[in-house]
């Protein structure tokens, strides 16, 4: 009986975003990590200054005012204000626009943290592996 060979690993991609078909910049491709703090950064000091106009920045009102805000306008929009801001937008793997359910899923997790921080090589966090979900250009 002849031995067994280990599975061989997925090949590598020159590019994040290559094994999904996506173009290696411009519009189409992977969002940048810049992109994404900064549109972070403009949906959280949105949900901030929500939360201290109307829940005196109650600590779990503002992650709340957060995932609500953003999950909406995901939904929505097509992205955050942030993201568009930014010039990004998120689509499913393959390309169709998010729905309702996904961006939810998607703020969630990404409110827990740890599935956002792991990454996989097409730049895509735990927070948009699991929820079908990829964060692209639409813009250069």
């Amino acid at each position: 009986m002849p031995a067994k060979s280990a599975p061989t690993p997925p090949p590598q991609s020159s590019y994040p975003g290559e094994r999904l078909g996506l173009p290696r910049e411009g519009a189409g491709s992977i969002a940048s990590f810049g992109q994404r703090i900064g549109g972070l950064a403009v949906d959280w000091g949105i949900a901030v200054l929500i939360s201290w106009l109307f829940f005196d920045y109650h600590p779990l009102l503002t992650s709340v005012v957060f995932v609500v805000l953003t999950a909406l306008t995901i939904s929505l929009l097509g992205g955050t204000i942030g993201h568009l801001v930014f010039g990004m937008r998120l689509n499913t793997v393959s390309g169709t626009a998010p729905g309702w359910w996904r961006p939810l899923l998607r703020q969630v997790l990404l409110m827990l943290v740890l599935p956002a921080v792991v990454w996989d090589q097409d730049n895509r966090g735990g927070h948009d592996i699991f929820s079908g979900l990829v964060l692209r250009r639409f813009r250069r």
